[in-house]
């Protein structure tokens, strides 16, 4: 401030001061409040998501023109119950419906998570529907047991022609494990909380009858 400049000009600078002063000071909080929301952005990107580019895909529709997406549990009496109605699906509607599968063990189920280990070892060799399948064809002979099955899943995989030191490397591989669960850990996200739970092109299948879900299903293909 030059010499002899009088009170009133002193105060119109400092006026003018804390102003450009108050304006810094609302630009730094607002690019604060715009970097913590571009975060917050850039950790929903990231989280969970119904459907991953590495999900076990069930049935790839060639004219794709909906997903339906099947959090399960292989020890799940409904999720095998629920077993042939998919399949209806996939026939039906399979050449523009695409079925994914994620998995989904419950910790009530001494066996869900031994089962899921050797259907994603299968998978890794590229049997993961037949595995499945099995799983399903033969759960009321192990569901429900107190005790580990994993001799029989690999049994299973045996019969299926699997190489078993592949197999048996995968299913100790933590990071198949680790798959496992970052599938539970989308469901979980995604409030599932039960199995078998779907969800269409994104969305969570609400529905009372197989009925409703048939014309859910018809609708997001026509």
């Amino acid at each position: 401030m030059k010499p002899g400049t009088s009170r009133a000009q002193r105060t119109v600078w400092i006026v003018i001061g804390v102003a450009v002063l108050a304006m810094v000071l609302t630009m730094v909080i607002a690019s604060m409040v715009q970097a913590d929301k571009q975060e917050t952005l850039a950790v929903d990107a990231g989280g969970a998501q119904v459907v991953r580019e590495d999900s076990r895909i069930i049935s790839q529709a060639p004219q794709e023109k909906a997903v339906l997406v099947e959090f399960l549990d292989f020890e799940c009496e409904a999720c095998r119950a629920a077993k042939p109605f998919v399949d209806d699906l996939k026939e039906e509607y399979g050449q523009n419906l695409t079925i994914v599968a994620r998995y989904f063990p419950l910790p009530g189920h001494m066996n869900s998570m031994n089962a899921a280990l050797a259907v994603e070892a299968a998978a890794q060799q590229g049997q993961f529907v037949p595995m499945l399948d099995r799983m399903y064809e033969t759960q009321a002979d192990w569901g429900e047991a107190s005790e580990s099955k994993a001799e029989v899943f690999r049994d299973f995989a045996q019969e299926l022609g699997l190489d078993m030191v592949t197999f048996d490397a995968a299913v100790a591989d933590p990071q198949t494990r680790e798959r496992i669960e970052r599938d539970v850990a989308d469901g979980t996200a995604l409030q599932v909380t039960g199995t078998p739970t779907f969800f269409l092109d994104g969305e969570l299948v609400d529905v009372a009858t197989l009925e409703e879900f048939r014309s859910v299903i018809a609708d997001s293909v026509e």
